[in-house]
């Protein structure tokens, strides 16, 4: 099978050495497959996203050795398929729109009765929002949430399955559960939101949509996301959608440990060129080989 991989990056700031992991990991795994490697930029956030920034990624990839098809998905531009799959989703009577605040949460979590759990998207939600019976009738334009419970229970009368499942490639997968009993989906994931305000959808069901639209056979990614692929796999089974391979890498730190984020500014891909560095320096600074 030939691999086909990809690179999501969020324009919000500049690359960083852990980006510059990613992609090269992926582009990488492609090349000695004979496969592709995709770039695909995730602009959702339209408030924090800058076109100053995702020229910036352009050219900070192509300073690394990578190469991608001209024809680049952005986000922005399929808000109709992520519609759909909304629409989909709210037919088959899994979704209902939710008005609770993170201080809403954050209060009804810290009630003496409630336990605080935490999923892929933090504390888990205590179904405050939550109807008693499926929603019918238009769907609304609000924030809307996966009622887990009845999704769990929609796959296994549907497919007769009574787990999910996914492959993983990756030295990670220790960190996180690649097989999960689908009685146990809700008490793991909780309701998570699918459509946030202002973005008329959310990462989870963008990034499974789109890994499908562009034939993804391998997704890389940190292992920071190892968590939330279980339940990327749910929203692939209720939408009829493939599940690639997976592979989780570790994540670049800095000397004190801490992981790298965009606010990091010394680790930025650009400031490590303008000093002269090259990219077969970054690769050994990186522990990844030359490219093939």
């Amino acid at each position: 099978m030939s691999i086909i991989s990809r690179f999501a990056p969020s324009p919000t700031g500049p690359l960083h050495l852990g980006h510059a992991y990613s992609a090269m990991l992926a582009y990488d795994m492609s090349q000695a497959a004979g496969g592709q490697f995709l770039l695909r930029i995730e602009d959702i956030d339209r408030d924090r996203s800058r076109p100053e920034w995702e020229a910036l990624i352009y050219d900070d990839l192509r300073w690394l050795g990578l190469s991608w098809p001209e024809s680049v998905m952005r986000q922005s531009g399929r808000l109709g398929a992520y519609d759909e799959a909304l629409d989909k989703l709210w037919e088959m009577g899994l979704l209902y729109p939710c008005s609770c605040t993170r201080r809403d949460i954050a209060q009804a979590l810290s009630a003496p009765q409630e336990g605080v759990s935490f999923g892929p998207d933090g504390p888990i939600y205590p179904g405050t929002c939550r109807p008693s019976a499926p929603l019918t009738g238009p769907r609304p334009n609000e924030v809307l949430r996966l009622d887990m419970a009845r999704a769990a229970a929609w796959i296994e009368q549907r497919t007769q399955l009574t787990s999910l499942h996914f492959s993983e490639t990756g030295d990670q997968a220790d960190q996180f559960c690649t097989d999960l009993p689908l009685s146990r989906l809700a008490a793991r994931c909780g309701d998570i939101v699918l459509a946030r305000r202002g973005m008329g959808t959310s990462y989870h069901l963008s990034v499974v949509v789109d890994d499908a639209a562009q034939s993804v056979t391998h997704v890389v990614r940190g292992s920071d996301l190892g968590p939330a692929t279980i339940l990327h796999v749910c929203l692939q089974k209720l939408l009829g959608l493939p599940t690639p391979t997976y592979h989780h890498h570790r994540l670049i730190r800095d000397e004190t440990g801490k992981r790298l984020a965009k606010r990091d500014d010394a680790r930025a891909i650009r400031l490590y060129r303008d000093e002269g560095a090259s990219p077969a320096e970054l690769r050994k600074w990186l522990s990844l080989p030359l490219a093939p």
